[in-house]
């Protein structure tokens, strides 16, 4: 009797001695902050500013109430007056660099001195840095500023003193001193010359090749100036709105940028969480949800469908929620009426079991580690 108890008493004995040694080895998986002894700052700490859900509004998305929350500034097909006045009093006005092509019926001599081989921009007048040329008879001639028909008067009116009623013809052989700029995400972007046929934005963007894959059309730029303001060509070309359109000017830049900023997140119980761009049509709800590969039927709530929307006066709400059921599959049809706006974020809630098995699922493992060494005990226990 006393060696079985004994024998017992080695048994633990020496159970407790490999313990520590066991556990020396071990330690806690995965990676941790500490924030025990951290020095919290809290900005505009006032009663209550933590409460998030008092900053935010929920909105419910059905078959009445999408009509509402449609975007009331999507451009519509308008005529723009403004920019046919500017293009019905366009008028090409001369800049160092032009070539100017001069021409004085019946005397040759003058129209074509170095022979009639040359083109005209090689035997043309060209505008100097001072803004004249030089013609023979009259001699120097300030042309800079200036349109064809005041430099036809001009040129006409100091030839009389030599010439008899001289038949004098000015046009621009080549277009060398103003241009207007285009960037981004066009198929050839670079430079674009003014010329004496007026140059509208649509024409520009034409001229480039049109826009490439990539291209955030939504929020084109144009800088004059050194003011920049955002044009669309989405509703200028998609919608018809012409007041979008605008007539350039020398050095205007036109920047297109990508649609690397029109993005929304799509996360939750979802097949395949992911972030998702939008395209140049725009993107639904239920767009959004398709490509996302639908809803987890296992273990997502039909009825918590929600967008999450930061708000534009962050002061008044931190965010607008929109919440679908879509418990009936025809919902599906309301989310095809709801656009998506950069920056959204769809998040699809799990179903009240599905968080249940998962908080039990956190627990199986520790369950089950005390049952083995439970058992574990009662072998060492009954260890003959």
């Amino acid at each position: 009797m006393i060696i079985g108890f004994d024998t017992k008493i080695t048994r633990y004995y020496l159970l407790a001695t490999m313990l520590p040694i066991l556990l020396t080895g071990c330690v806690m998986p995965g990676t941790h902050l500490n924030k025990n002894n951290d020095n919290v700052v809290e900005i505009n700490s006032n009663e209550g500013s933590s409460n998030l859900s008092s900053s935010v509004n929920l909105y419910p998305l059905d078959a009445e109430s999408v009509a509402n929350y449609r975007d009331v500034s999507q451009p519509v097909s308008q005529a723009n007056h403004k920019l046919d006045q500017e293009i019905s009093k366009y008028e090409y006005r001369i800049g160092v660099g032009d070539i100017l092509n001069i021409t004085i019926w019946d005397h040759p001599e003058l129209t074509i001195p170095a022979g009639s081989y040359r083109s005209a921009s090689d035997s043309g007048n060209w505008v100097h840095a001072d803004g004249t040329i030089f013609y023979p008879y009259i001699g120097i001639v300030k042309v800079a500023g200036k349109t064809v028909g005041e430099i036809r008067s001009d040129v006409a009116k100091r030839l009389a003193k030599y010439i008899e009623s001289p038949q004098v013809d000015v046009n621009v052989a080549a277009f060398r001193s103003k241009r207007t700029y285009i960037t981004g995400e066009v198929n050839k972007p670079g430079q674009q010359a003014i010329t004496n046929i007026p140059l509208t934005l649509l024409d520009a963007i034409n001229h480039s090749g049109g826009l490439s894959e990539n291209a955030d059309w939504r929020n084109v730029s144009l800088t004059r100036d050194g003011v920049e303001q955002t044009l669309s060509l989405y509703g200028l070309m998609q919608r018809g709105d012409l007041t979008q359109n605008r007539l350039l000017r020398p050095g205007d830049i036109i920047h297109v940028p990508r649609n690397d900023n029109q993005k929304i997140f799509v996360m939750g119980e979802v097949n395949q969480p992911q972030l998702l761009k939008i395209d140049r049509a725009g993107m639904t709800l239920t767009e959004a949800l398709s490509s996302a590969g639908g809803i987890n039927e296992l273990s997502a709530d039909a009825t918590g469908i929600f967008v999450i929307r930061s708000s534009d006066n962050k002061q008044e709400r931190m965010a607008d929620v929109y919440q679908m059921n879509m418990s009936d599959a025809s919902a599906l049809v309301v989310g095809t009426e709801f656009d998506l706006k950069p920056y959204d974020i769809v998040y699809v809630t799990a179903a009240p079991i599905s968080r249940w098995n998962r908080i039990i699922g956190q627990f199986l493992p520790t369950i089950n580690g005390f049952n083995n060494l439970g058992e574990g005990v009662l072998r060492l226990r009954n260890w003959p």
